[in-house]
């Protein structure tokens, strides 16, 4: 259970930003180096590397380095277990909704009743 706790804590934390959610938009369409992703978000190159780092970390991104360009592409890794997590999650508040809006009906249904009755 920790592990699985760990691992969840690292992938929504690399998800949690907008621009590590943009890089990995941009590596499912094309692998790139950390110089052009660092130029397609106008930001620096140790900016950018500290981000594919939490990315790499969480298993959503590997990295290669040819020469002196370091290439990033889409980890091997899926997100099952999150997916999995959300869902649960989704679930639960569904069913908690769904209940709230059945008492709320069975109130209103009741409220409606009280006011037909003081009308006779």
């Amino acid at each position: 259970m920790v592990h699985y706790q760990a691992r969840l804590d690292a992938t929504f934390a690399a998800l949690s930003d907008v621009t590590r959610r943009g890089v990995l938009e941009q590596l499912g369409g094309s692998d790139a180096s950390i110089t052009d992703l660092a130029q397609r978000f106008d930001m620096t190159l140790t900016g950018m590397k500290k981000h594919v780092s939490i990315l790499e970390q969480a298993g959503l991104v590997t990295t290669e380095k040819v020469g002196r360009v370091r290439t990033c592409k889409l980890g091997l890794r899926r997100l099952e277990e999150e997916a999995a997590w959300i869902e649960q999650h989704r679930q639960l508040w569904s069913a908690r909704f769904d209940a709230l809006d059945k008492l709320v009906e069975h109130l209103k249904s009741k409220e409606n009743a009280n006011e037909r009755s003081k009308k006779r």
